[in-house]
């Protein structure tokens, strides 16, 4: 495809005709380019409702969108809406004290009765956000004072701060933006927030324009637009950089690594990946044949050679997966040893356990029955596809048949949520879900964290010792619960880590006065602190 598209470029350029990647539009174009910063994504942002889901786009509410705290690149909740906050000692009692004179995009004042209003608008739909802990534990909250703000909670939950600093549900709406009734699961009259950027204009399937917000409360960003053109295709994305239409391609995905390989070479590009972002892994189904015995669930572990993997997907650019939640996160470095690639040993544990390979035969059989998994994945996603067929042909070395499904995305969230899977592809959440909002939804069916654990003995224990873990005020117990699930995960062999995701960073240097950073979680795009330097 990248070929393909590099020969029908270079023949536009050869017989002199206009390279339209992207169709005319009328009010984008009314903007200075050496103002504006052009960014690429693969959808539009939808109505930006801060208090929903898709297809509101994540990484557009938290532009937009303000939260009563913010969390660091390297995990520590710093001051955002909020200038300070109390905590009393039982950790029931959460006392936030918001900054002075603060506006929302409209200029409507931004003290403790609006935010008031949000946590109603967003508990009156708690059963939507019920992956996030922190909604379960709250008892109460109430504007104490113009500018003061309290949290009540039925029991302690030590991750409060994290889940307030996330980028949905939590965030900020101009009560002059609510719809008439208050519910803003309904829909909402605008997106107007208080953030760094507020959203200008929108035209379907072309264009989103944000501009900076002239009451951002913060330091404003050296530049005062931002286009974000649509481009589906991660291999149009990387051509509609190279020839100059796109300033940034930022995100995870958001480019083919093929191409990122390549930019990464070019003199005058900066290509960077961020940290962890996640785990790519497979779940494997503990309550469904042949998954559900601990012997074949090893021997997956074993027989798999995740370097291969990590490598034959981003070139390289990828880091090979020795844990489902990397050790990165808060409580997660328990010193579990990662299981290490060895097709013999994979074999021995399969023979021992009944799984022997007949005479002339290449699949594996116990009692008649062929050793065969269905393993599913999203279909069109290219680095899914990829690590399928690696796993694939190494599981058939040792007589496994991995039966590799590609699927509409819709189809498969829907296997995630019944558990109508073998194994099946399941990033993770990263930060600043990781361990505790990501945990969280294991003990609730419908979620496929709990599909895949089902068939343990030890599931009870598990959901104990996360509940443990979210109450617990004492670090020490807390660290203790996250080990004891960390590692039954592991010695039960549940899933099957292959890689880290990590965002990715392409950009012109002489176009930016600094290098560019990575937010804290793969929604975050730091646009305010970029400094656009494309005035000549």
């Amino acid at each position: 495809m990248l070929s393909i598209c590099r020969r029908l470029f270079s023949t536009f350029l050869i017989l002199g005709l206009p390279l339209l990647l992207f169709p005319s539009e009328s009010g984008a174009q009314d903007f200075d380019p050496a103002d504006t910063l052009v960014f690429s994504h693969q959808s539009n942002v939808g109505p930006l409702n801060p208090h929903m889901y898709a297809p509101n786009e994540m990484y557009g509410q938290n532009m937009v969108y303000d939260a009563l705290v913010v969390m660091s690149r390297e995990g520590k909740i710093l001051p955002s809406l909020a200038e300070s906050w109390d905590v009393s000692p039982d950790g029931l009692t959460y006392t936030f004290h918001l900054r002075k004179d603060m506006k929302f995009s409209d200029g409507t004042p931004l003290d403790a009765k609006a935010v008031e209003m949000n946590f109603k608008a967003v508990m009156d739909n708690k059963d939507r956000h019920k992956w996030m802990g922190l909604v379960g534990f709250i008892k109460s909250f109430a504007a104490t004072g113009p500018l003061d703000f309290q949290l009540l909670l039925t029991s302690p939950y030590y991750p409060t701060l994290e889940d307030l600093s996330t980028p949905r549900p939590f965030r900020m709406l101009s009560p002059a933006a609510f719809p008439d009734k208050g519910i803003t699961a309904d829909g909402i009259k605008a997106p107007i927030g208080s953030g760094p950027w507020k959203f200008a204009e929108s035209v379907l399937g072309e264009y989103d324009l944000f501009e900076a917000n002239e009451n951002y409360w913060g330091p404003m960003p050296n530049y005062s637009k931002i286009l974000v053109r649509i481009i589906v295709d991660p291999v149009s994305r990387g051509i509609a950089f190279e020839t100059g239409e796109l300033d940034l391609i930022f995100g995870m995905g958001q480019v083919n690594y093929e191409v990122y390989d390549r930019f990464s070479k070019m003199p005058g590009i900066t290509a960077k990946t961020s940290g962890p972002m996640g785990t790519y892994a497979m779940a494997m189904n503990t309550g469904k044949s042949p998954t559900d015995e601990l012997a074949v669930r090893q021997a997956v572990e074993y027989l798999t050679d995740r370097d291969s993997v990590a490598k034959a997907v981003s070139f390289g650019s990828l880091k090979p997966a020795g844990h489902y939640i990397s050790p990165n996160m808060p409580y997660c470095d328990v010193g579990l040893a990662p299981y290490t690639f060895d097709a013999a040993k994979a074999a021995s544990i399969l023979d021992a356990a009944g799984w022997t390979l007949p005479a002339g035969k290449k699949v594996r059989e116990k009692d008649g029955k062929e050793l065969t998994i269905d393993y599913y994945f999203v279909g069109n996603r290219a680095d899914q596809k990829t690590a399928a067929e690696i796993v694939q042909a190494q599981a058939a070395k040792v007589g496994v048949n991995l039966n590799i499904l590609g699927e509409e995305e819709d189809s498969w969230r829907n296997r995630l949520q019944t558990g109508d899977f073998g194994m099946i592809a399941y990033p993770t959440y990263g930060p600043p879900n990781e361990p505790h909002s990501f945990m969280s939804i294991m003990r609730y069916p419908g979620f496929s964290d709990y599909q895949a654990q089902v068939g343990l003995a030890e599931k009870p224990e598990i959901d104990q010792a996360i509940s443990d873990a979210l109450s617990s005020v004492d670090p020490v117990k807390r660290q203790e619960a996250y080990k004891k699930v960390l590692t039954i995960f592991h010695e039960e062999c549940v899933y099957l880590p292959l890689y880290y995701n990590a965002l990715m960073a392409v950009y012109r240097a002489d176009q930016f006065s600094a290098p560019l950073e990575f937010g804290n979680h793969r929604n975050n795009i730091p646009f305010e602190t970029f400094k656009l330097n494309k005035k000549k």
